[in-house]
């Protein structure tokens, strides 16, 4: 697997907005992805240090469109937490 296929998206919700102020930012990640592979991926990818990745699988919920129903896809988070001395993650450019 390749580093950069890794990171799929970033979580941008309310409750990762707030962490971002403390350095954690929320990301959806491979499902075949570990904790190893995800820290490398975000140095790599934003040239940080991370001092820390939380991972968290996401079971799929049930959900009806009338008299259809079906399943969202199961998804992979990882919560990366960087050192205090790195720089910000920026993922919105507001120039």
């Amino acid at each position: 697997m390749e580093l950069l296929d890794v990171i799929k998206r970033p979580v941008i919700t309310e409750a990762s907005m707030l962490a971002m102020d403390e350095k954690k930012y929320t990301f959806d990640v491979d499902t075949r992805a570990n904790k190893t592979l995800v820290k490398q991926a975000v140095e790599a990818a934003f040239g940080v240090k991370v001092k820390n990745v939380n991972i968290m699988n996401v079971k799929p919920k049930f959900k009806r469109m009338g008299q259809f129903g079906g399943h969202t896809n199961k998804r992979r988070k990882a919560i990366v937490t960087l050192t205090e001395d790195s720089k910000d993650i920026q993922l919105f450019d507001a120039e």
